[in-house]
């Protein structure tokens, strides 16, 4: 390699015949020397595996090895290099006196690596898949319909795990376990779990839903089976018709567009009351906390079990915040009723919690929602009674959970346990009146997300004394709110079917004004949801609401909100409007490009 020597300017001149020449020649590894970019020498082994017998002296190292970063090889684990079929770890130095060259060595390890790359490809995962509502949907069939249903699904999901390298098993008549390998996970997630929709387009109506739980990443097989039974919790407290991923990241969802099947049998409410009943008769105290903003539903929901705790002579208290609630109309005809000892500030409360008081929380399945977050750090057991779709940031292991998608409110719920409690004692006309409000208030008038079982609930509640002329009261709205209402509606434009309003903070004790504005905006033709941001502070305060074609609570998440399909709400922290209005209409953007693929699947 006589050429050396136009460079010695750049290497010494008696390179080629100096003892670390022949040193390197001999070493049994790939070595080249490199500098300006150019290579300059290299050893016979680095012609034979990299080269592969060519001459590349003098040429541009960039188009020997156009990865290489002499920055990266530098440092003590090398950096990965792929020429042709052939993976390599180089490595790089500079000796003393050498003007910049550098020697590079490559140690070919294209077995090792993929070795590694076949075994994190054939790690386990573990899938659990439900067939949601089954009871529900297959109760009503005929034999023969029951066995052509299920065929069906059955075929749907041996084909789609029989794309991969696992297994199906059928545990119950309503749920799957499948074992796959991370390769099979991958192509899953790029196809975003089109068996979803292979299952709902069985019937016309998306009667039939799936439900499924991944588990993936975890260390051993257990652990990516309890991740997966993690996952198919969270997925069908969101509602089913979805796949919920679990990693050691996180969680990620996919599908959730169908509404929740409404379950007919009372069993579990009568269940759920019992042990409602025991727990709270064990305690020396309770006390009963909605979400923050607290709404009709919240208060509603919380008066109505004050009411079961009252039966069961223990003391309870409801802890608001009075000073930022949407419910003030109710809260102020309690007052006015001589019942305003049952509602005291949540700081008030701490003091008076022991280890056997219990904490029931209504209307909100999240820790960073709640009225007081001291209030539940501080408590030992925690009660749970929701109907909002679960989502990431859920209340860790409750004593007890009633959680339901399919009802219209939490206010439905506590109606239900209120209707297996003895009748001596039980609501009052004014408290069923608040239950009717909250009912009412999620239904907008019954008018969305009602089933056969919120009816039954309304009946229940005005054969107790409820008068919905003195509930709609509570609806009413102040000439200046009315105003204010009509302002933001004014200002709202649509994009993509979505009606977005802005508005800058609005007056003290004006916050109903949010979400009625929100379902104002549902009024207009072609518009299947509505947000309405508003200035709060330094942030921006969402509100939601959406006809069903539309879930508001995807599309909330990701900003950190959260609700169920056709309600939602978010708190944006140090943000101005404008920001607040890109991030809605980029997540806006997202959603219906994933309605779009899946349409045209």
């Amino acid at each position: 390699m006589s050429v050396l020597g136009g460079y010695g300017v750049f290497c010494p001149p008696n390179f080629e015949t100096s003892r670390i020449q022949y040193s390197l020649a001999n070493l049994p590894i790939p070595t080249v020397l490199v500098n300006d970019r150019r290579i300059l020498w290299y050893n016979q082994y680095f012609r034979q595996d990299v080269l592969n017998d060519c001459d590349a002296v003098t040429r541009p190292v960039n188009r020997v090895l156009p990865e290489l970063d002499l920055a990266v090889c530098s440092r003590p684990h090398g950096q990965d290099l792929k020429v042709g079929e052939r993976r390599f770890t180089a490595y790089a130095g500079s000796a003393k006196g050498s003007r910049g060259a550098s020697l590079v060595y490559l140690i070919n390890d294209t077995l090792y690596k993929e070795t590694l790359d076949e075994y994190n490809e054939s790690r386990p995962a573990c899938l659990i898949i439900v067939i949601d509502s089954y009871d529900e949907l297959f109760d009503d069939m005929k034999d023969s319909e029951q066995a052509k249903e299920l065929e069906a699904i059955n075929s749907l999901l041996e084909e789609y795990i029989g794309r991969s390298t696992g297994f199906l098993r059928k545990v119950t008549n309503s749920r799957y376990i499948a074992v796959v390998e991370e390769r099979d996970v991958r192509w899953m997630l790029a196809e975003r779990f089109d068996i979803l929709d292979k299952v709902r387009a069985l019937h016309p109506g998306g009667l039939t839903t799936l439900s499924i739980g991944v588990g993936h990443g975890g260390k051993t097989l257990q652990e990516c089976h309890q991740m997966a039974r993690e996952s198919i919790d969270i997925a069908l407290g969101r509602g089913g018709d979805q796949a919920a991923v679990k990693t050691v990241d996180g969680f990620e969802f996919y599908g959730g567009i169908s509404h929740g099947v409404e379950k007919r049998s009372h069993v579990r409410s009568r269940i759920i009351a019992n042990a409602l009943c025991d727990l709270i008769k064990r305690s020396d105290s309770v006390i009963i906390m909605g979400h923050r903003m607290s709404d009709l539903d919240a208060v509603g929901s919380a008066i109505g079990v004050l009411r079961i705790c009252k039966m069961c002579d223990v003391p309870a208290v409801i802890a608001i915040n009075s000073e930022a609630t949407l419910a003030g109309p109710l809260l102020k005809t309690f007052l006015d009723a001589g019942e305003g000892h049952d509602f005291i500030a949540p700081d008030q409360t701490l003091d008076v919690i022991t280890p056997n008081t219990l904490l029931i929380v209504v209307d909100t399945y999240q820790k960073r929602l709640l009225e007081s977050q001291q209030i539940y750090e501080k408590c030992k057991r925690v009660v749970v009674i929701d109907h909002h779709r679960m989502a990431v940031g859920h209340i860790d292991n409750p004593t007890l959970i009633y959680h339901e998608p399919y009802a219209s409110s939490a206010s439905e719920l506590v109606c239900e346990l209120l209707q297996f409690m003895p009748k001596e004692n039980n609501i009052t006309p004014l408290e069923a009146q608040a239950l009717l409000a909250g009912i009412m208030l999620d239904t907008r008038s019954f008018a969305l997300h009602v089933g056969v079982r919120t009816f039954e609930a309304a009946a229940w509640l005005r054969s107790r004394g409820a008068q919905t002329a003195d509930t709609k009261l509570l609806f009413n709205t102040s000439k200046e709110e009315y105003e204010a209402r009509a302002h933001i509606v004014e200002a709202a434009y649509i994009y993509k079917g979505c009606a977005i309003a802005l508005s800058d903070e609005l007056e003290a004790g004006m916050n109903v004004v949010l979400p009625m504005a929100a379902n104002d905006l549902l009024t207009i033709n072609g518009v299947d949801a509505s947000f309405v941001a508003v200035a709060k502070n330094d942030g921006v305060n969402i509100s939601a609401r959406s006809m069903g074609a539309l879930n508001v609570q995807v599309i909330l998440e990701p900003l950190g909100g959260g609700g169920h399909l056709m309600m939602g709400g978010a708190q944006l922290q140090n943000c101005t409007l404008q920001d607040a209005e890109r991030r809605i209409r980029e997540q806006i953007d997202l959603y219906r490009a994933a309605q779009k693929e899946n349409t045209a699947r």
